[in-house]
């Protein structure tokens, strides 16, 4: 079996409402969409959701890199053929991991398919059965999270990860309104981003957040400060989570080396995709460090991709993949059973792609034969 044809789609997702993070606002989320088909008609989706303030790629140069470079590389090539295929596009372009992504997902999709299996049977196999969806609050005023996450507890959702990442005490102030509303029962996880940028600031919020009994704390610091990581987990017994920090293979070295984490969020974007973030839970499994897999907002594609791997591997404590949920409009069809999912036994990523509304929130599009 041999792909024969790449189409490459750059979209819009529009959002309910605009997503709110310490480092960006967005109105709505871009995407790039890749189309593969191989010589037996079989045909794989892929998805690439750029960060530049994560991985340093935007929307227009995912798109770029993928045209000109990644795409041509792949016609002729068996899609089944995972290291190999990684091996080529690492040896083509340095990192690019979202971009990377869209293609790994697209040849996973194709090989479930061909083998008539669902893409966690390619990887291990099922082991999780439904895990629960943790929803996501934008920043915003404690007033505003404070009700939203009591209307979500109203839908079934029993936790909640709180996007952060301004002046520490105004998100302490965030996260001690939400806590008094919700009450003990309800679970909170706070992801800074990064914005805390420091050791210090970040030391100085714990302790003002001492009572609140949080599940964990996300990346406080910048990303590549992993030895301030480990001076406040030296200092804290509240969980810590490295989200930025972690791409691939090199930076888990380093926090498995200095255990600077308790637990890591594996992002298919940031590594490139199923075949890396499989390796990626195998080091922190063989270290016993908790992972989790994150989400960048994706469409069904790139989330249905990410639940595969999460359901496969019993290190996998947790998952947010909820881009689905916050879209008025998606290009698939993935089901949420809130407050969990279960995925279905269908082969490939167990999606159907709706050609005409890709085609509709499309921008531009290139075909690479």
């Amino acid at each position: 079996m041999k792909i024969t044809e790449i189409e490459i789609f750059a979209i819009e997702l529009p959002l309910i409402e605009p997503f709110i993070i310490s480092y960006d606002t967005y109105p709505s989320m871009p995407s790039i969409i890749v189309k593969m088909t191989t010589d037996e008609g079989i045909v794989g989706f892929g998805e690439s959701v750029p960060d530049e303030h994560v991985t340093g790629e935007t929307w227009e140069s995912t798109y770029a890199v993928l045209k000109n470079q990644l795409a041509p590389l792949m016609i002729g090539q068996d899609p089944m053929a995972f290291e190999k295929i990684h091996a080529l596009m690492d040896k083509a372009v340095y990192q690019v991991p979202a971009a990377k992504a869209a293609i790994d997902i697209a040849c996973f999709d194709i090989a479930g398919k061909k083998l008539d299996v669902p893409v966690y049977q390619l990887i291990g196999g099922r082991y999780h059965e439904k895990f629960p969806i943790t929803h996501v609050l934008s920043i915003g005023t404690p007033e505003k999270m404070a009700n939203e996450a009591e209307e979500r507890v109203r839908q079934g959702y029993r936790s909640f990860k709180m996007k952060v990442g301004t002046e520490v005490m105004k998100d302490v102030e965030r996260i001690q309104a939400v806590r008094e509303r919700v009450g003990f029962d309800i679970a909170i996880r706070v992801d800074v981003n990064q914005g805390w940028e420091n050791s210090s600031t970040t030391l100085r919020g714990l302790r003002a957040l001492r009572d609140v009994d949080l599940d964990w704390l996300e990346q406080p610091v910048v990303a590549d400060d992993i030895d301030a990581m480990v001076e406040i987990k030296s200092k804290t017994d509240i969980p810590l989570m490295i989200d930025e920090g972690l791409h691939g293979v090199k930076e888990m070295r380093e926090i498995i080396a200095k255990r600077a984490a308790d637990k890591v969020n594996i992002k298919l974007m940031k590594c490139g995709g199923i075949y890396p973030a499989m390796k990626l839970a195998t080091m922190a499994e063989m270290a016993g460090i908790e992972c989790q897999i994150g989400s960048m907002v994706e469409s069904s594609v790139g989330s249905a991709a990410g639940f595969h791997v999460a359901f496969s591997k019993k290190i996998m404590t947790s998952v947010e993949l909820t881009g689905p949920l916050k879209f008025s409009k998606d290009v698939g069809n993935l089901k949420y059973d809130v407050p969990f999912i279960c995925l279905n036994e269908r082969p490939g990523l167990g999606i159907d792609v709706d050609e005409a509304v890709l085609q509709e929130l499309c921008h531009y599009s290139h075909v690479v034969k």
